[in-house]
C-alpha cells in the first residue's frame, strides 16, 4: 500500500508546533482552487463555523498582520482596525501575503510564518473545544486546542467577525 506523503510531509507549521510541544492530529484533504473552508469542513465532516481562517491583512502603512476567522464569518475590517488601533485595514494581495507568510494562499498557516506578524482572533474561537486550521500546505489541516493561539501566538481576542 502507498504511503501518504501529503500527511506525513513537514511544513515550517508542524516543526513549529513540535517545537512548541503543541498536541495536533494532521488533516489532508483534496483541495479544490477557491473551494474554502467549506470544502475543507466537507471533505474532513466536520463544522465549517470550527474551521478557522487565516487572513494576511496590512494597515494603511502596509504593516501586515494575521487575523483568525471562522469558517463560516467574514472579517469586519472597520472593527478590526478600530481593535487594532490603526486607521484602516484591508487584505492583502495574493502575492504580498505568500511574501509575509511563506504560505501560498489557500494553505497559509499562523504558525511558522516567514515573518513576525501580530496575530488577532476572533473571540469566540477561543470558546470551542478544538479547531481545524492551516497545517501550512493546500489540502492539509491540523486539529488542536484554540488556547494554543494565544499561547503560541499571542494571539489577541476581538470580535470583528460577521456571519457570512
Amino acid at each position: 500500500m502507498a504511503r501518504d506523503k501529503t500527511a506525513s510531509a513537514e511544513t515550517p507549521a508542524t516543526l513549529f508546533l513540535k517545537k512548541h510541544g503543541v498536541a495536533f492530529e494532521p488533516h489532508s484533504y483534496a483541495y479544490e482552487e477557491h473551494g474554502g473552508t467549506s470544502v475543507s469542513a466537507r471533505e474532513l465532516g466536520v463544522d465549517e463555523y470550527g474551521v478557522i481562517k487565516t487572513l494576511v491583512m496590512q494597515d494603511e502603512k502596509k504593516q501586515p498582520l494575521i487575523i483568525l476567522m471562522h469558517g463560516t464569518h467574514t472579517v469586519s475590517t472597520k472593527a478590526l482596525a478600530r481593535a487594532a488601533g490603526v486607521k484602516a485595514i484591508e487584505p492583502c494581495a495574493p502575492e504580498t501575503a505568500n511574501r509575509h507568510s511563506g504560505y501560498l494562499v489557500g494553505g497559509t498557516s499562523p504558525f511558522g510564518t516567514k515573518k513576525a506578524m501580530p496575530v488577532f482572533v476572533e473571540q469566540t474561537i477561543l470558546d470551542l473545544p478544538r479547531i481545524y486550521i492551516n497545517g501550512g500546505r493546500r489540502g492539509f489541516l491540523v486539529s488542536l486546542d484554540p488556547a494554543e493561539l494565544v499561547r503560541t501566538l499571542g494571539a489577541r481576542p476581538v470580535t470583528v467577525g460577521q456571519e457570512k
